[in-house]
């Protein structure tokens, strides 16, 4: 089933709903929800387990726990493996709760701690809690990539969270549906949520679980691909409404840099002919290109603003924005 095309029937509004992508998890899946289940023990809320394609017999169990836990219970499976934000994505499509949980499913994220961040959300008046592991079980090869990748995020957003990859976070119905979490994006849904108009964001300290069934599912190249998607993420959130401000600015410094340069070769040139002055043919002289070669960049860099502008202008919802209040 694509995404696009997901529906869901309608189902009564619930006061939490606790989202949890998963992937190949089929030995933690039981205990989580048993977990939960206790935690929150005669409360209004379901639990959406989001499959991201596992090769496993995750789907299996979740629709055994669909039978014993009923209406508790809402599951999605995903053809073939999309990755973590499509899975988030999906989960907040089809919630129903007034506060929205999202927690992993590798028992490294503790239940316990859901009745405090739903606390923070209804009473404290936030719009999104991160959760913050303070102590982590995880090797040194993963906690300093961590924290540069959580400093460089801060000193980017201008958010200050010490834990933006943690999936552990709370947030009002309003903001996961504002948000669209695609490619690898999840890591930046503070951030998203920020440029959305959501600007009411807190951090609790979360308690950090050793994983006690299989491996992880993410390596290293993920810090790379995190660095990469801070600087889209950071671009889009300036200019992708108005593109020509940048490309625009930078093509015409470029060639107005680039026609200057030009211009005063060539007028040295012409004053040395006319005064009879031996001069070097322009052809020979370095400067030349770098010139060319500046108004060249400078038209390319106008046009794709130019372009993009065409592209952002006749997009879909482009001008859909978040209404504060209504009378």
């Amino acid at each position: 089933m694509e995404t696009d095309q997901l529906t869901s029937p309608i189902r009564p509004e619930r006061d939490l709903s606790i989202v949890v992508p998963l992937f190949n998890e089929e030995e933690s899946l039981p205990e989580l929800m048993s977990w939960i289940a206790r935690v929150l023990d005669g409360r209004s809320y379901e639990v959406v387990f989001v499959d991201d394609g596992s090769s496993d017999g995750s789907w299996k169990v979740v629709q055994d726990l669909k039978q014993t836990y009923g209406e508790r219970v809402v599951g999605l499976s995903f053809a073939r493996n999309q990755g973590k934000s499509a899975a988030l994505h999906s989960g907040f499509r089809v919630v129903r709760g007034k506060v929205v949980i999202t927690m992993d499913a590798d028992l490294q994220d503790s239940p316990e701690e859901v009745p405090e961040l739903e606390r923070r959300i209804v009473e404290d008046g936030f719009d999104l809690i991160s959760g913050w592991k303070k102590k982590r079980h995880d090797p040194i090869t993963k906690t300093v990539p961590t924290k540069l990748y959580n400093w460089a995020t801060r000193r980017v957003s201008g958010i200050h969270l010490h834990d933006f990859n943690c999936g552990l976070k709370a947030y009002r119905r309003e903001v996961v549906q504002a948000v669209e979490v695609n490619g690898e994006m999840h890591r930046y849904i503070p951030v998203l949520a920020k440029q959305a108009g959501f600007s009411n964001i807190g951090e609790q300290v979360v308690q950090h679980q050793a994983r006690k069934y299989g491996t992880t599912k993410f390596g290293l190249e993920r810090f790379v691909n995190g660095f990469l998607d801070l600087l889209t993420i950071s671009f889009i959130g300036r200019f992708g409404h108005k593109p020509m401000h940048l490309f625009g600015v930078l093509g015409s410094l470029m060639f107005l840099g680039g026609f200057g340069l030009f211009a005063g070769i060539g007028g040295y040139k012409v004053w040395a002919i006319t005064q009879g002055v031996e001069a070097r043919n322009i052809a020979d002289i370095s400067a030349f290109y770098i010139a060319l070669v500046f108004m060249l960049m400078g038209l390319q860099l106008f046009l794709a603003g130019f372009l993009a502008e065409l592209v952002t202008r006749n997009a879909p919802n482009r001008n859909i924005y978040l209404l504060k209040d209504r009378i």
